[in-house]
């Protein structure tokens, strides 16, 4: 604990962080050689063959090897920078032969881009190399210097002096301010060396990020795929929640009704009081379910929201809220029905959860549109505490918001007050 009271630029030199980034840079440089090395070897040997037939396999080849560092690089980064980047996508031949795989290969644009790495990387390698050895070298070596001078050949005697013809001094650093400067000059490079270390290794981490992991096309189908999946989930989700409401509510006060008008009918030639009991009866019974009903069809889509636009309905959302809710609507115009209807229902969810959980006394909803952007923001000023990682209906609604490519940020601290803001891509209806 009390190094964290020290300075960040005292406590970097002795950062465990400094010392796995020197080793990744040390190390980089032999393997950036043997990088470099192969893949000129190998790519010019097949550029070399391409007026035969060989050219084609060796160039497959060379672009796998180069896959294959580019491997050997992730998972450097990975165990000393923590930098984390997914293998990209796999080469794979349509009908699974050689000669389907050698044409996937030069094709991947994947592969080439390690090809890329393995070009780049080794002039890179070299500069980083050199001046983070020279820094750490010099720096440590002068600051260091009261420990270890007793090994120049001049303090082992008077001979050490004639052999080096160095009477006046001018090499030896033997008197107390030369000492002190060269303490003082190797603590400069000390404190300076982790820093540019960290400006040479963030070069690294965006060439292994950029270059060997996935496209940025394999990325938007990759998070196409699972925004897809949670869409499917949501609506499943709301089928069954619908189905669960109609069966358990609507549909069963009807089918008392129902059963309630037969035993009404059977009473009304001999008992006519009781079946008009029952009829009124049956008439309450009526209202319910058609209130049932408008809760359940405004539950799917308002026709508030479809005649009026967002202000009127959230304002009747606000109107409904157990919690006084003020809303302030500021937008030039309507946005596409489907971002509008999650907007909507992303502030209805969110002044329930104010409702149920924040113990608040009042909220305030914004709406407003910034930068080709629906921004949505919900205050309370309750006790705050509001986890979307916790597993609430926050992580929930994230997940939908995220699959329109949306975002959702909470800022809740314990004791509140709760802010919620979203923001959804503007769509022009």
């Amino acid at each position: 604990m009390a190094s964290h009271r020290l300075p960040a630029a005292v406590r970097a030199p002795f950062e465990g962080r400094t010392w796995r980034e020197l080793g990744y840079v040390l190390t980089g440089f032999p393997l950036s050689v043997g990088y470099f090395c192969v893949a000129i070897t190998m790519v010019s040997a097949g550029a070399g063959l391409l007026v035969t037939f060989l050219g084609v396999p060796v160039l497959a080849a060379a672009l796998a090897v180069c896959r294959g560092f580019g491997a050997t690089e992730r998972t450097r980064a990975r165990g000393m920078l923590g930098l984390d980047v997914a293998a990209p996508e796999p080469v794979r031949g349509k009908t699974g032969g050689a000669l389907s795989w050698m044409g996937a290969s030069l094709k991947s644009g994947a592969s080439w881009r390690h090809l890329l790495y393995a070009l780049l990387h080794f002039p890179w390698a070299v500069l980083s190399f050199s001046l983070s050895l020279t820094f750490f070298a010099y720096g440590w070596g002068l600051f260091t210097y009261p420990l270890w001078r007793w090994v120049f050949p001049m303090y082992a005697g008077q001979d050490g002096l004639q052999i080096y013809g160095d009477e006046t001094h001018d090499i030896y650093l033997d008197s107390p301010f030369e000492i002190t400067v060269t303490c003082l000059v190797g603590l400069v490079f000390v404190l300076i060396a982790p820093w540019l270390l960290r400006g040479l290794v963030a070069v690294d981490k965006a060439m292994v990020s950029g270059l060997l992991g996935p496209s940025r096309l394999a990325n938007r189908v990759t998070e196409l795929e699972s925004d897809r999946g949670v869409v499917v989930d949501t609506a499943a989700a709301d089928l069954r929640r619908i189905e669960r409401d109609l069966h358990d509510g609507a549909q069963a006060r009807l089918v008392a009704l129902a059963m309630d008008l037969g035993l009404a009918k059977e009473k009304l030639a001999h008992d006519p009081k009781a079946a008009a009991v029952m009829v009124d009866e049956a008439h309450g019974e009526v209202k319910l379910a058609l209130q049932e009903l408008r809760d359940l069809a405004r539950g799917i889509h308002p026709a508030i929201l479809t005649d009026r636009g967002l202000d009127a309905a959230l304002s009747a959302v606000a109107a409904r809220s157990t919690v006084p809710v003020t809303v302030d609507v500021d937008l030039p115009g309507r946005p596409a029905a489907a971002i509008e209807g999650i907007a909507y229902f992303t502030v209805s969810e969110l002044l329930q959860n104010v409702s149920k959980h924040a113990r608040a006394r009042r909220a305030q909803v914004d709406v407003w549109r910034t930068d080709g952007r629906l921004m949505l923001q919900v205050r309370d000023d309750g006790v705050g505490g509001a986890d979307p990682a916790a597993g609430s209906g926050l992580a929930g609604l994230a997940e939908r918001i995220d699959a329109v490519d949306g975002v959702l940020a909470v800022d809740s601290p314990a004791g509140g007050p709760t802010t919620v803001t979203v923001e959804l891509p503007w769509r022009e209806a």
